[in-house]
């Protein structure tokens, strides 16, 4: 009995190990694809704006340094979405990018009109400044760590996540060091248009991810 049964029992077994190598190839061919940071248009726009960033002058006047700071960091986040129009085939995140230029255009503008009326105040409050740039620096390493994959839509969603999460806690530290109304009431709505905006970007990932 027992050798009548070996050869097929054998027979399944190469089966079972020839139909595991195939699904694992179909996982190889199917699976994440990624590119290169430096083939992305968004990193590179994220990195020269951070080197802006980096070589900004300081005033030590909270609402100054911020407003003067957040002008630079909106400028990256027009950038990547000015790419996104150009590269992207999503309506809703085409529709997203053109929401996102519309708005920090507008905010530029105020944040502009600010710093022309508003000398830098005394006293300085070099914890705002560390603050910042920690916030800033906090960015560059999650975006760095994202995986991109070249297309677009997905790429553009990921970074501006992280690129959002920035805008928030700066925001969060002026409200705490700032000294300005103007510049708190500013630094709230951007707080509240954000993290509405992040939770939007986050569902269009889950909604199209790719692993």
């Amino acid at each position: 009995m027992n050798k009548i049964f070996r050869m097929p029992l054998l027979a399944l077994s190469l089966l079972g190990a020839t139909l595991s190598v195939t699904s694992c190839d179909k996982d190889d061919d199917n699976g994440l694809e990624l590119i290169g940071h430096d083939e992305s248009v968004y990193m590179r726009n994220m990195h020269e704006g951070m080197a802006m960033m980096e070589s900004m002058p300081k005033t030590g006047d909270p609402d100054n340094d911020y407003s003067s700071m957040m002008i630079m960091h909106h400028q990256i986040a027009i950038k990547n979405s000015q790419e996104e129009l150009k590269s992207g085939k999503s309506a809703e995140m085409k529709a997203m990018a053109q929401t996102i230029i519309d708005k920090q255009q507008a905010e530029i503008a105020q944040f502009n009109a600010f710093l022309a009326g508003h000398p830098a105040h005394a006293p300085a409050v070099p914890e705002f400044n560390v603050l910042q740039m920690m916030n800033m620096m906090q960015m560059m390493k999650a975006v760095d760590l994202r995986p991109l994959t070249g297309d677009p839509d997905f790429d553009f969603a990921q970074l501006m996540i992280d690129h959002h999460q920035a805008a928030i806690e700066n925001s969060d530290a002026l409200l705490k060091f700032g000294r300005d109304n103007a510049t708190k009431v500013l630094a709230q709505q951007i707080i509240t248009d954000q993290k509405m905006e992040i939770k939007m970007l986050q569902d269009f990932l889950l909604a199209n991810k790719k692993y």
